[in-house]
């Protein structure tokens, strides 16, 4: 199997550096906005040599880390997904944070963001079933975004650009940087109090400006609308904020495939098992194109369908759902949660080793409650 992730990375030295070497492949703002992806517990300044990588926080799994522990921990599926008030030991989500942070040891999430980026769990999924000619379907909302617009100067436009940058704007995946420009003109009239660096006061004065467009995280706005207003050259810069929903990610993938819904359905089960696979479906209907989700994907059905699926591979589809996908012609094959996401692990796994750490696996312990029927 191709790993994009196995390039070697410089060795990292802390929380900190790890994380942000982490999320220069998993783009932790394109998460779904619900997801608590990033640093859960732990001090960012401590050192790391050593991280495990596991799908789930189970107690087996917190049993294994306490008898060895690494400096942090990789998990898939958030620990706690849901605020709390409380640590409190016990067998709970909150309990197992307890007794980590006891140990020092540092949690890390990626989950959606993993999901939608390249290499990740959907396109291990799509590569497992054998997949030809793979897009992305199914976006989904990620970090709140704004898109800032200024008028400037075009021979200012990149002193501009610069600034907005550092400050967190024009970050577009793996691209920096990214702005778009078209050429006007801006005219204004100064009035008496006014000091303009181009024209006279009391004269309408005609310029060749930029619009510059940049997008933005809204948590970034302040720094961004200051760093722009303190590199422009003018005495009252002209900008606008917007709110937008932009480069959503797409957390499922689709390709082409040839066989009927019982050949499709032999495929799944001979790479997850037969234990726990459902098939929802005409067993002899032709299947040229396969949609995968990893994980939940009952929310896709009609996106997959939009996107030329005959097929569906995800978990978590419920009857009414199932039904409704048959009817308008998908069929539906679900062989489990934590069985469409397992073939991610491995790259998640990979990922980690890149970054310049030992690395423990325990992927395949405890990958929740159905892990032994999905599993088969």
């Amino acid at each position: 199997m191709t790993d994009e992730f196995s390039s070697a990375s410089p060795p990292v030295q802390t929380v900190l550096s790890f994380v942000a070497g982490l999320a220069q492949a998993t783009q932790p703002e394109r998460a779904a906005v619900w997801d608590p992806v990033g640093l859960q517990l732990g001090d960012p300044e401590s050192v790391v040599a050593r991280a495990a990588v596991c799908h789930e926080v189970t107690e087996p799994v917190v049993e294994k880390l306490l008898d060895d522990p690494p400096d942090v921990l990789v998990v898939y599926h958030p620990l706690l997904f849901h605020p709390t008030t409380r640590l409190v030991a016990g067998p709970t989500a909150a309990g197992r944070a307890f007794r980590l942070i006891g140990a020092g040891i540092a949690v890390v999430v990626t989950h959606t963001d993993f999901d939608a980026a390249p290499g990740g769990t959907a396109d291990a999924l799509a590569e497992t079933l054998g997949l030809q000619a793979v897009t992305g379907f199914g976006s989904v909302q990620g970090e709140d975004q704004i898109k800032v617009v200024t008028f400037v100067p075009e021979e200012a436009a990149d002193a501009v650009v610069a600034a907005m940058s550092h400050a967190g704007a024009g970050r577009i995946g793996n691209y920096t940087h990214c702005s778009f420009r078209a050429r006007g003109e801006g005219r204004f009239l100064a009035g008496e109090a006014a000091d303009p660096v181009i024209g006279r006061r009391g004269e309408v004065t005609g310029v060749a400006e930029a619009r510059l467009e940049m997008v933005a995280p809204r948590r970034a706005e302040d720094a961004v609308v200051a760093a722009l207003v303190a590199a422009h050259p003018y005495e009252e810069p002209a900008f606008d904020v917007y709110d937008t929903r932009s480069n959503q990610a797409f957390f499922g993938r689709v390709g082409d495939w040839s066989g009927s819904v019982g050949e499709l359905a032999e495929t799944v089960a001979e790479r997850f098992g037969r234990s726990g696979l459902r098939v929802a479906g005409r067993m002899e209907g032709d299947v040229e194109r396969v949609a995968v989700v990893p994980g939940s994907g009952a929310s896709f059905l009609g996106a997959a369908a939009h996107a030329g699926a005959d097929a569906i591979v995800t978990g978590d589809v419920d009857h009414h759902r199932a039904v409704a996908a048959v009817d308008s012609g998908l069929a539906v094959l679900d062989p489990g949660h934590a069985a469409t996401e397992l073939p991610g692990m491995r790259r998640l796994v990979g990922l980690v080793a890149g970054l310049g750490v030992d690395v423990v696996d325990l992927t395949g312990d405890g990958s929740g409650p159905w892990v032994e029927m999905v599993r088969g």
